[in-house]
C-alpha cells in the first residue's frame, strides 16, 4: 500500500493500525542502518516490523510447532520518495503452504490474514 506521507509517519500509522488488529510490534529491524554497519552499503530508509497476535500465535504454535520459523508476521515499511512510502505484509496463508496440510493452522492463518488485510486497508482510508 503507497501512502502519500513520509517514512516515519508510515511507521506510526502502520504501527498503531496494527494495534487496532491486536498486534503488537515485537521488533523493528532498522535495514538501512545494519546494511551501513555492517557493508557499508547505502540503501533507502527501510524498516521491517515483526508484528504479533498473541493470540493468533498460540494457536498456530497449538497447531504446529515448526510455524514458529514462519513468526511473527513482518511488515515492511520503506521510503518511496520524500513524502512517499510502502507499507507491505507478509501473506500469512504462506504458513500453510510451507507447512502442509493443517485445518487448524489454515484456520489461524485466514483469521490473521484477514486482520492484516484491514491494516492494509485502513492505512489507505
Amino acid at each position: 500500500m503507497e501512502l502519500p506521507v513520509p517514512f516515519e509517519e508510515a511507521i506510526d500509522r502502520a504501527t498503531t493500525a496494527l494495534k487496532a488488529e491486536g498486534f503488537g510490534v515485537l521488533t523493528s529491524i532498522d535495514v538501512k542502518d545494519t546494511l551501513k554497519k555492517k557493508l557499508d552499503a547505502e540503501f533507502r530508509k527501510y524498516t521491517i516490523l515483526g508484528a504479533c497476535n498473541p493470540p493468533l500465535a498460540h494457536r498456530a504454535l497449538q497447531a504446529e510447532l515448526e510455524v514458529g520459523l514462519l513468526l511473527p508476521c513482518n511488515v515492511v515499511v520503506y521510503e518511496t520518495g520524500p513524502r512517499t512510502s510502502v507499507v507491505s505484509a507478509m501473506d500469512p496463508m504462506m504458513m500453510v503452504s510451507v507447512v502442509g496440510e493443517n485445518a487448524e493452522l489454515a484456520a489461524v492463518a485466514k483469521d490473521a490474514d484477514a486482520r492484516l488485510r484491514r491494516v492494509l486497508v485502513s492505512l489507505g482510508g
